[in-house]
């Protein structure tokens, strides 16, 4: 079984060893009649293309760029930040891998048979965050007076942000995906609430809170997806009990799985779930890729988008009245 731990210690620039690992895998699963490492591979594709065609991201974070204009008018009072990624090779295999194991997983509890391949192909097909940017909003705590609520009032800005979001950005080429998840958010005004995934109403096991809405940039052909969170929120799933718990859940989650699916019974399963238990395992001060160092798997200079993703643009708000009550 090829993995992507296999191209790690060459002193390789990242893009080389997305061709190397894409064009192997891909010549594998012809060889093996493999269609999912086949779509494993296309994925992968598609970051070679934003990483060596990435002409498009200066006009695309331009005109992402409108709404933060548009924000610093409207809320002059708020702190806030925009961020732009490209997602990590590491994160982005974890998620492939993570998506084959979940779906497998679950469709055999719930069926007592394993899915198709198209069924799994067509989930990892719906991978739509290879490029990212995130809305994050702080109310001053200077300008919180007596007797206010300073999540309350975050909440309330953060879901008449999301409501503008989507027209605004029809307006500038961007097309809104409905989410096709049936919990839909309460606060989310009517005509957009059926893009949007509300993590905040409906927070997941280890406290992560956001809003998530999928956008297809028409003039570059690309998916993106958009979040939406307070400090507060950020912090928690950054360097918070989201981040670190959840990667502990994830691991007992993902042993459980292997538990509960015999080895040998389904191929694509077991494939997956060595991919994934052997990025889990990584050694990051042992990794030699082009541009990245690590002491260990904390202390990480990553300067290619190893790890921690390629950074497309921060811009940066800080409330213009810090001294004053608004």
């Amino acid at each position: 079984m090829i993995s992507l731990n296999d191209y790690l210690y060459r002193g390789d620039t990242v893009v080389k060893i997305l061709h190397n690992y894409s064009n192997d895998l891909k010549e594998s699963a012809i060889r093996n009649d493999n269609g999912i490492d086949l779509a494993h591979s296309n994925c992968l594709l598609q970051m070679i293309g934003l990483l060596e065609h990435n002409d498009f991201l200066t006009g695309q974070s331009q005109r992402i760029r409108e709404f933060y204009k548009y924000m610093a008018d409207r809320y002059p009072f708020l702190a806030f930040t925009f961020k732009g990624r490209i997602k990590s090779l590491i994160r982005l295999e974890e998620k492939i891998n993570g998506n084959i194991v979940e779906f497998i997983h679950d469709h055999y509890r719930k069926t007592g048979s394993y899915p198709s391949e198209a069924d799994i192909k067509d989930r990892i097909g719906r991978i739509r965050d290879l490029i990212a940017y995130r809305i994050v909003i702080s109310y001053p705590q200077c300008h919180i007076k007596p007797g206010d609520d300073k999540r309350k009032l975050e909440l309330d800005y953060l879901y008449e942000i999301a409501d503008a979001l989507p027209g605004f950005l029809e307006e500038r080429g961007f097309e809104p995906e409905a989410s096709g998840i049936k919990e839909q958010s309460s606060r989310i005004k009517e005509p957009y609430r059926a893009y949007y995934r509300d993590y905040i109403e409906n927070p997941n096991s280890f406290g992560y809170q956001s809003l998530h809405i999928s956008i297809y940039d028409n003039a570059s052909r690309s998916d993106i997806e958009m979040q939406i969170r307070t400090k507060e929120m950020d912090d928690i799933a950054e360097i918070g009990p989201a981040n670190h718990l959840g990667y502990e859940k994830r691991q007992e989650e993902d042993r459980a799985r292997r538990e509960e699916i015999p080895l040998g019974e389904n191929h694509y399963f077991d494939d997956a779930y060595e991919r994934g238990m052997l990025l889990q395992k990584l050694d990051l001060s042992k990794v030699d890729v082009n541009m990245f160092g690590a002491m260990d798997n904390t202390m990480i200079n990553d300067g290619c988008g190893l790890y921690r993703g390629r950074l497309i643009l921060p811009y940066e708000h800080l409330s213009r009245f810090q001294n004053d009550l608004v």
